[in-house]
């Protein structure tokens, strides 16, 4: 009989080939909606993976809402998801950060909310 353990096992992260990475900017932000949540997260490109993210599903964030009767997903909650990012952002020496847009997605209402909230903090977009 095989034993496997599965908690000392360790997946790398995804590398790119250099030649690819040359021409992709190092940090993305990323949004996405759904009709209760707001989240946001920047992925560090080259090596495929998540360099900070903030959500309305965070259960500090969650509980404050909840007792101020605010909803976690319309457009002010998009706003103050762009504000924590922002500041996870400079708190992790983040400078700058490119925005990757789906092709449904507008630069308006909730995605504007976090976009410009992320700016606000200092953030440069790129």
């Amino acid at each position: 009989m095989i034993k496997c353990n599965w908690e000392k096992m360790v997946i790398p992260p995804a590398v790119r080939p250099e030649r690819v990475t040359n021409f992709l900017k190092p940090y993305v932000l990323k949004m996405h909606f759904t009709n209760k949540f707001v989240s946001a997260q920047v992925i560090h490109t080259p090596t495929a993976t998540v360099a900070s993210s903030a959500s309305s599903q965070e259960q500090a964030l969650r509980l404050s809402m909840e007792k101020a009767r605010e909803s976690t997903r319309d457009v002010a909650a998009a706003g103050k998801i762009g504000k924590i990012l922002g500041e996870r952002l400079l708190l992790k020496g983040i400078p700058a950060v490119s925005i990757f847009l789906k092709r449904e997605q507008k630069y308006h209402g909730k995605v504007k909310a976090v976009i410009d909230s992320v700016r606000e903090a200092g953030v440069k977009l790129v």
